[in-house]
Parts: C-alpha cells; sequence; structure tokens
C-alpha cells in the first residue's frame, strides 16, 4: 500500500498542495496534520509509522524532506523507523530520496545534516536581526493595548482603590491587562 504524510506548521497554512501532490503520486492514504515540525508527538506521523508496520512492503510518500522532519536526528530516527517496517521512503520534490538503495541513505543522512546547518543559519540570522532592531530602538511583540496616558490613569485609579473589572469595562481591554498595571506609589 501507498501511504503518504502531508504537514504544516501553524493552522493558517493549507495541507491542500500537498495532498494534491500525493494522490497524484499515486498514494491512496494520506494522513495529514496542522503541527510544528519540532514537535515529537505528531500522532498522523505516529499512526502512519503503525500503518506502515502492519504492512509491510508498503512506503511512505511526503511532498519535502522538511515536511517529514525538522532535524537531522529526527529524520533518521523516523527512516530507522520506516526501514525496520519493511518498507520504503521517497520524496516527491526530493527525487535523490529512496530509501531503497545504499546511494539514497547515503544522500539523506549527508543532505539532511545540509538542511540542518541551513536552518540554523536561518535561526542566527533570524536572531541577530532582532538584536539590531532592539537595538536601534524597536519594539518586539504586539502593540499595547494602552496608551502611556492610559497606563497611567490605571495606575492612578487603581491606587485609589479602583477595580480592575471597572477600569477594563471603562477602556475596553481585558481585566488582565489592567490587572498587569501596577497601582501608582
Amino acid at each position: 500500500m501507498k501511504y503518504g504524510y502531508a504537514r504544516v506548521s501553524t493552522d493558517g497554512q493549507s495541507l491542500e498542495s500537498q495532498v494534491d501532490e500525493l494522490r497524484a503520486a499515486g498514494c491512496e492514504k494520506i494522513f495529514q496534520e496542522k503541527v510544528s515540525g519540532a514537535r515529537s508527538d505528531r500522532k498522523e506521523l505516529t499512526k502512519a509509522l503503525k500503518a506502515l508496520a502492519a504492512n509491510p512492503g508498503s512506503s511512505l510518500t511526503c511532498c519535502r524532506l522538511d515536511r517529514l522532519a525538522r532535524s537531522t536526528r529526527d529524520l533518521l530516527n523516523i527512516l530507522d523507523a520506516i526501514g525496520k517496517s519493511g518498507a520504503e521512503f521517497r520524496s516527491i520534490h526530493d527525487a535523490w530520496c529512496d530509501t531503497t538503495t545504499a546511494h539514497g541513505r547515503l544522500m539523506i543522512t549527508v543532505l539532511g545534516g545540509l538542511a540542518e546547518f541551513e536552518r540554523s543559519l536561518i535561526v542566527s540570522r533570524t536572531t541577530q536581526g532582532r538584536k539590531r532592531y532592539v537595538e536601534r530602538g524597536g519594539r518586539l511583540g504586539r502593540k499595547p493595548k494602552l496608551t502611556p496616558d492610559q497606563r497611567a490613569y490605571v495606575a492612578s485609579e487603581r491606587a485609589k482603590g479602583e477595580g480592575v473589572r471597572h477600569l477594563g469595562r471603562l477602556l475596553g481591554v481585558s481585566k488582565a491587562t489592567i490587572a498587569r498595571i501596577p497601582p501608582a506609589e
């Protein structure tokens, strides 16, 4: 049996293009999920691996390796589980990725390492960019719900004993937003 696995990281993304590619590749059953690849408890991937173990000689196909694993270690562990179940693995867009040959297994190991290296470079550049932005006076995160004047008003009213619910209703924000502002001294 030919199984497919499709994954996106967030609910805002669509699985549709991956599912279409997997169907075109002849996958009879497709396991789909919307979860970060960094998570180790991916339920649909677990179901796919169990289905492979129950059907030796079957295969698992995904569109790209990064949809299957996020790190070299994760990729090698998953491919080991697939191999131990007597199944094969192929990636549609990574044509070199074929676990039925020694060359394919070597390429998976080498290129998986390069993919992890590339990911670490991206994380490093992103971290440096955020740091430079903050050093230049930028602010990360959501825009504050209250202006500095509103925050001062809340602090003074809280010092007078005004309740957080009343102030929240008055300013149109949650009581948690108000509660995070300490009373003025």
